[in-house]
């Protein structure tokens, strides 16, 4: 069944946004690093090889989308009630 969950607020998109380009960029760099200790030729300068400017956008789509879909699954968190003595 699905809950009725809040909707995330436009902070916690733009964070999960921002979150998912440094993210992405990181995977990017681990998997041209990767691939070039396996002797397979993609260069990290992505504005001159079509096969690195595609391996970035692929892995920047998969990582801003992996941080919104947890934002949108995740509700946010709420403070404790305050208990009253």
């Amino acid at each position: 069944m699905v809950e009725n969950t809040p909707r995330p607020s436009i902070l916690r998109i733009i964070a999960a946004i921002f979150l998912g380009i440094i993210v992405g960029f990181f995977v990017f760099f681990a998997i041209t690093l990767v691939l070039g200790a396996l002797d397979i030729p993609v260069s990290m300068q992505f504005a001159t090889n079509i096969y690195s400017a595609f391996l970035l956008i692929i892995s920047l789509a998969v990582c801003i989308g992996g941080f919104l879909w947890l934002v949108w699954t995740n509700p946010p968190t709420e403070p404790a009630p305050e208990e009253e003595s």
